[in-house]
């Protein structure tokens, strides 16, 4: 071995360079305030290996990018950990930019003659920026769809140039499958070449003035070499990193819900008002709301870009003590600034109704996908077609922007958001069940039903004429309310009326119980002739279209209440939505918009659906 070691050395000099490199001279010796260019070093390896390793799986295009990441994070062997350590590491490297930026300006590492060091410091911290923000596109997923969108909208409030700018790093007028080529590059080739480069250089400018020592009499005391003391040092710190990481990694537990997250993929016709950056530039989310319109500028370019500037001025105004005093005074408020924005920020998001709605529906479409690949697979279409057909996700969506203006579901718009505009239609989210129908029975005018239209109006006519105070307020105030019609006849009537959307029981429809529909026969004969105790059965204003000798000579009802015959059934609601102003509904007295010309049949069907809660679901 001796020898072989030796004819290497001959030929390469080894031995040389490791000296060179293990023996540096450590003024005042080692200290754990030096750790930290190693433990950057340290994160950029760990990138360079696992960015590596994933580029192997990932397939950079609009149709491929999150369906890739969904194959590395749930099905490739241990890829949920090889992307968390990718995603956490790449944050770790940020903490750990600031408290190396931290360390250089208190021990004045900044001064003649290191200001070269200095500046490329400060260009390293610019490309790592610069890598957090370009991968964070590369899942394709909601979040970083629209974060990205955001970033580059700003990019193009850029004086002169902006609109070019933002055409080069979108790759044209719009986001697509370019932005995100162009992300990839910048991101696993530009930058890292970049970096690499210029921490080569770091590197050989900062062995060639070596660390900043103490006073000369503390240095002849404690100097000592880098290995083994700092090594040492330097190994524990770095170990300590890799433990962080892996604690966030790891925090879940095994399995595809650890790691970094994967959200929904990104669906460019949605609106996303969850949208966020990573933590890290939470700060100057929350410092551009103080600069709105065309202020934002001086938020987004001017103070960011001074601050900058005055950082590439700090080995000039250091060249005094006065001066060294200011730049860490200068740097503890930038930092306290920092935090203090990202905690407004925050804070604010926490108090944000409107936005903790959004990130439950965000959540809850990132967790909706997984199940619909698990049930149907991908498809060649790509992952967010299985979302574009789904009710469980679209039917929310739909029923927020056609329905929540009038109607509510279980007291908000659909989304989970509660509107601060009064409803003026009835709250669907129970329809067709039996706790629905009992109430339409017993309480047709409660605030929850027609009575919620005493708020709204017709072409100036109020509709509590037609409706909270019209045939069927005054049938229930008359015959349920004073007791003439039996809790068993409202049962009964319910078991009749749920057997008309087709339901069985355990046949998946909410609310259901087998006893209910063991009444249909006693509900039937209720609904077509009554009882002696109450004014006029449900016959009298109801049409019900079934083959059976209690309906054989037709109802006098002559438009007066929409015809049940199939009520509850997908088609019976279907056809209710796209014309409830059909002689079969409510006719003359209708007041309710039409959506035959507004919605396509397939929405049309997604939203009933979900009005149905008829929906795909795993097999527990």
């Amino acid at each position: 071995m001796k020898s072989l070691l030796a004819w290497l050395d001959d030929r390469t000099g080894y031995r040389n360079l490791l000296h060179e490199a293990l023996y540096e001279n450590v003024p005042g010796g080692s200290r754990w305030r030096y750790v930290w260019g190693s433990t950057l070093v340290f994160t950029f390896s760990v990138q360079m290996i696992t960015g590596l390793f994933l580029w192997m799986a990932y397939s950079p295009s609009s149709q491929t990018a999150w369906e890739s990441v969904y194959y590395i994070q749930n099905e490739m062997l241990l890829g949920w950990m090889l992307r968390g350590i990718h995603h956490f590491t790449a944050q770790a490297m940020i903490v750990l930019l600031a408290l190396h930026l931290m360390q250089v300006v208190i021990d004045g590492a900044y001064k003649a003659p290191r200001e070269i060091n200095f500046w490329l410091g400060l260009i390293l911290l610019k490309i790592v920026l610069g890598l957090s923000l370009t991968g964070y596109l590369l899942p394709w997923d909601q979040k970083g769809y629209w974060a990205t969108k955001v970033a580059t909208n700003i990019a193009g409030i850029t004086p002169v140039v902006g609109d070019q700018v933002q055409k080069l790093a979108v790759g044209g007028m719009d986001y697509g499958h370019h932005t995100l080529t162009r992300f990839f590059a910048l991101h696993a080739g530009l930058l890292p070449a970049l970096l690499v480069f210029f921490l080569v250089l770091h590197i050989y400018v900062f062995r060639r003035h070596g660390i900043t020592a103490p006073d000369a009499e503390w240095r002849s005391q404690h100097d000592t070499t880098f290995w083994p003391d700092q090594v040492l040092k330097d190994g524990v710190a770095c170990l300590a990193v890799l433990a962080t990481v892996m604690f966030f990694v790891l925090r879940h537990g095994f399995g595809s819900h650890s790691g970094a997250e994967l959200g929904a993929p990104a669906e460019p016709s949605e609106p996303y008002s969850a949208a966020r950056p990573e933590w890290y530039f939470l700060f100057l989310f929350q410092f551009l709301k103080y600069f709105p319109g065309e202020s934002e500028i001086i938020g987004a370019m001017v103070i960011p870009g001074a601050i900058m500037g005055f950082l590439f001025l700090m080995p000039f105004v250091g060249r005094w003590n006065l001066g060294h005093r200011f730049n860490i005074l200068f740097l503890f408020a930038i930092f306290s600034g920092i935090g203090f924005l990202t905690y407004r920020a925050l804070k604010e998001d926490r108090a944000d109704a409107g936005y903790q709605v959004a990130v439950k529906g965000a959540d809850a479409s990132a967790e909706r996908v997984k199940e619909l690949v698990e049930l149907n697979g991908i498809g060649p279409e790509g992952a967010v077609h299985l979302l574009r057909r789904d009710a469980f996700t679209q039917g929310p969506r739909l029923f927020a922007r056609n329905c929540g203006v009038c109607h509510r579901f279980n007291g908000h718009d659909g989304s989970g958001h509660v509107p601060t505009e009064v409803a003026t239609a009835s709250d669907l989210g129970n329809f067709g069940t039996p706790d629905w129908i009992r109430e339409m029975i017993t309480d047709p005018a409660g605030e929850k039903n027609f009575g919620a239209t005493k708020h709204g109006s017709w072409n100036g006519e109020p509709l509590e004429d037609r409706f909270a105070d019209g045939a069927m307020a005054q049938w229930a105030a008359e015959n349920v309310k004073s007791g003439q019609m039996k809790k068993s006849e409202i049962d009964a009537v319910i078991g009749f009326l749920i057997v008309q959307a087709g339901a069985t029981p355990g046949g998946g429809r909410k609310g259901l119980d087998a006893v209910e529909f063991d009444m249909e026969q006693a509900g039937k004969e209720f609904f077509a002739q009554g009882s002696d105790a109450v004014t006029t059965s449900c016959y009298g204003c109801h049409e019900m279209k079934i083959d059976d000798d209690l309906f054989k000579d037709g109802s006098d009802a002559i438009a007066a209440a929409p015809d049940l015959t199939g009520y509850g059934s997908g088609k019976w609601l279907k056809d209710f939505i796209k014309n409830p102003g059909d002689k079969r509904f409510y006719g003359k007295r209708n007041a309710m918009p039409a959506f035959e010309s507004k919605l396509s049949d397939q929405q049309l069907d997604m939203l009933v659906d979900w009005l149905l809660h008829r929906w795909q679901e795993p097999q527990k």
